[in-house]
């Protein structure tokens, strides 16, 4: 549970990274080719907040689609 919001669960995704060469056929080129895909990872953005939880103060992690959202009790 290192990179996961502790509230929906979200983790990082992983995808490729795409690398291309020529003009585009638009533009009045050949078109382009696929040179070489590399393998990458889409991180959450992840922070950390003091939310209380079970009537206490606990150090989390929530992305902050979560944290926008309301879901997450702050601490003061």
């Amino acid at each position: 549970m290192a990179r996961e919001c502790y509230i929906c669960g979200k983790k990082a995704l992983s995808g490729k990274s795409i690398s291309r060469r020529g003009m585009a056929k638009s533009k009045g080129g050949v078109g382009q080719r696929i040179t070489g895909t590399t393998a990458r990872r889409f991180n959450v953005n992840l922070q950390t907040v003091n939310a209380i939880i079970g009537g206490k103060s606990k150090k989390i992690k929530a992305c902050s689609k979560c944290i926008k959202a309301g879901k997450v009790k702050k601490a003061s």
